[in-house]
């Protein structure tokens, strides 16, 4: 396998972040782009992406691929999950707004395969999350902590996943369940703020990409950890980093903290 490029297939072909992957790919040395896909019913099936036709036939797509990237919606991952576990093909997934169980299918499939999946795949943004898990952990209880998110007006999900996962890194940093203590927005007369709340604010408008910070608010001082990604292709540089990860590699379900070595 040594020198041979990582074929790769990318599902979402027809959307934004879909020919951004696209793009990356075919500049990448390492990378062969063998194949795209869009959901049935999509205009772009049957049109010509990066070279190649857009397909709606998973099976057919990963049969000589490596490694299936995918940046969907949960509903369309899992079905391409299900024919990666049968073909025995790794997974990128980028994916955010999983259920519970849908979580649990995922984390079953990596028993299986290997898959990297995130809510985040920004270098910068992996970055943040050591830098605020540790911020937690040194600077405690004695500061509230809020975490602001934003992105374009079309993202359906909210918070993001990767504001949740900063909120869970900081919660589990202090010690705290997420579930009790976080706050999603406040209007009216709620009262003073609890002391172990985390509170979650997101902003929709516009075409922002994707900007995240978390504020460690004390007496006398504030501490701002922040992410500002400008460009989708910084989240589609991070995805290649991780399929260069996965050569090699056995079954499991992976993050950016294992690609990047912050683990």
């Amino acid at each position: 396998m040594r020198g041979e490029k990582t074929k790769i297939v990318v599902a979402g072909a027809g959307g934004k972040m879909g020919r951004t992957l696209i793009e990356a790919v075919l500049a990448h040395k390492s990378s062969s782009l063998v194949a795209v896909l869009d959901a049935k019913g999509s205009p772009a099936v049957g049109t010509e992406i990066g070279g190649q036709k857009v397909k709606s036939d998973v099976a057919q797509a990963i049969a000589r691929a490596d490694v299936l990237i995918d940046f969907t919606r949960p509903e369309g991952t899992l079905a391409h999950l299900a024919a990666c576990l049968k073909a025995g093909k790794a997974m990128v997934i980028g994916t955010t707004g999983f259920s519970g169980s849908q979580k649990k299918t995922i984390r079953e499939a990596g028993r299986k395969i290997p898959i990297v999946m995130a809510p985040n795949f920004a270098v910068g943004v992996n970055v943040v999350f050591k830098l605020a898990e540790t911020a937690a952990r040194a600077l405690g209880d004695a500061y509230d902590v809020e975490i602001v998110e934003a992105h374009h007006r079309h993202k359906i999900d909210a918070p993001s996943g990767t504001a949740l996962e900063l909120g869970g890194l900081v919660a589990k940093a202090l010690r705290r369940d997420l579930d009790k203590v976080a706050a999603h927005g406040r209007s009216g007369d709620v009262g003073a703020r609890p002391g172990r709340q985390i509170g979650f604010h997101a902003i929709r408008g516009g075409d922002i990409v994707g900007e995240h910070s978390v504020i460690f608010a004390g007496t006398g001082e504030r501490v701002e950890v922040t992410v500002r990604s400008q460009s989708r292709m910084t989240y589609a540089l991070g995805a290649l980093r991780a399929v260069k990860f996965l050569r090699g590699k056995g079954p499991g379900l992976y993050d950016m903290g294992n690609v990047l070595g912050l683990k």
